[in-house]
């Protein structure tokens, strides 16, 4: 598979953001990535199998949108 991004498995759940995020590498520059849903802020944990779902979802974004600066912000409904 070829990726746009190398991801980090570093996924938490991070309080100021109110949001799960982990890290990847996008051309040798570290983005964090939030994804923002009432669903996954629930969760306590996530498991391997919504980790790559997101991982997915944070691919597909790239598709369709231009990185600017080192943070994504996914907004899930």
């Amino acid at each position: 598979m070829n990726q746009s991004i190398l991801f980090n498995d570093d996924l938490i759940f991070n309080e100021a953001q109110d949001a799960w995020c982990f890290t990847g590498l996008i051309s040798g520059q570290k983005v964090t990535i939030y994804f923002h849903s009432i669903e996954l802020k629930q969760l306590k944990e996530i498991n391997s199998c919504t980790k790559y779902d997101l991982e997915e979802i944070t691919e597909l974004w790239l598709e369709k949108n231009e990185l600017e600066g080192d943070v994504i912000h996914i907004n899930m409904k």
